[in-house]
């Protein structure tokens, strides 16, 4: 209790204190608190946590995250400070670590998982660190998590016809091949309605990731199928997808994936979700040729890096490209 009071007091006079000058009071403030006995005020405490996640929360928010993303931090940090028990700027770097090792035993979670929460955690940390709240981060000793490259999967043209052909309703057709040609996240074709679409240049404008806007392309075949599935419908709903049931409200990403859940199921067909027809376009245009940075700006990617790990390029145009650049 004694050092956390310290610890606080140190934190309160960062700005004014040089280093020596930081150390003499420490050393001041230990010889004078073994004289006393200190208590807590829970109340308190509890005020702290909550001030500095709200004030974390709202720096975000004018950076630009979007209330998915807000929600997501303010879950993953309360989960955090409640299963440690600490005062936030009490807490140290062997309490985060111990905090991931069980959380990952607890739940099963894969390297992936455990290393977002790092990278949340480690964010809301070093803003704290930054904004002189606590003199040093606890998790910036606690490095990236080592998650491997796996191949992920991509659809096959075979597999892709195959969805096509067994589409019993318009909707759904337009859906797949809107995924498949724009490269959208299936949370940014949701919220589209129709007078976004622009059928004479074959493109749309989404709001991504941040409220960004950007304009994706689709081809031909999906400005066919997708003005066949508008004049099929009656309603008066301006988004672009709807429910098939009245009253035809707009159609949600849950619905979207069980759809095509249900689709997959039906041609025995392994994980048919929409972000797999991102990965597949990606995958595609860079067999192509297609410049990574002109990809990035198609998909909507912030860092570079995000592209290529969509972007799984085929062994075999390696071969080819080694037989004639090496070979």
């Amino acid at each position: 209790m004694k050092e956390n009071l310290i610890k606080d007091v140190l934190q309160e006079m960062l700005q004014y204190l040089n280093n020596v000058q930081s150390v003499k009071l420490q050393e001041v403030l230990h010889n004078i608190f073994t004289r006393y006995e200190v208590v807590e005020s829970k109340q308190q405490d509890d005020n702290l946590k909550r001030n500095y996640l709200e004030l974390f929360l709202a720096a975000k928010r004018i950076e630009g995250c979007s209330d998915k993303s807000l929600k997501y931090y303010k879950a993953t940090i309360e989960r955090m400070v409640n299963a440690i028990s600490k005062s936030v700027n009490h807490i140290e770097t062997d309490d985060i670590r111990n905090y991931l090792i069980k959380y990952q035993e607890q739940n099963k979670s894969s390297k992936v998982t455990i290393d977002n929460i790092r990278r949340i955690l480690s964010s809301f940390f070093s803003w704290l660190e930054e904004e002189d709240y606590i003199l040093k981060s606890p998790v910036r000793r606690i490095h990236k998590v080592r998650t491997g490259s796996n191949i992920k999967e991509t659809y096959s043209d075979e597999v892709m016809e195959l969805m096509r052909d067994n589409c019993s309703e318009l909707r759904d057709l337009a859906i797949i091949d809107m995924l498949a040609s724009t490269g959208v996240r299936v949370g940014e074709m949701v919220l589209l309605n129709r007078t976004d679409v622009n059928f004479n240049e074959r493109e749309c404008i989404v709001f991504g990731k941040g409220n960004k806007a950007r304009v994706v392309y689709f081809d031909a075949r999906t400005k066919i199928h997708l003005q066949n599935y508008l004049k099929s419908r009656n309603d008066n709903n301006l988004a672009l997808f709807v429910s098939l049931k009245a009253p035809h409200d707009r159609l949600q990403i849950g619905g979207v994936e069980a759809r095509l859940r249900r689709l997959g199921k039906l041609l025995g067909i392994h994980k048919v979700h929409p972000h797999k027809f991102r990965r597949t376009l990606a995958t595609m245009a860079i067999d192509k040729g297609m410049p990574i940075e002109q990809l990035q700006q198609l998909l909507g990617h912030k860092k570079i890096d995000t592209t290529l790990q969509y972007a799984m390029v085929k062994q075999s145009n390696v071969k080819i490209s080694h037989q004639r650049y090496i070979g």
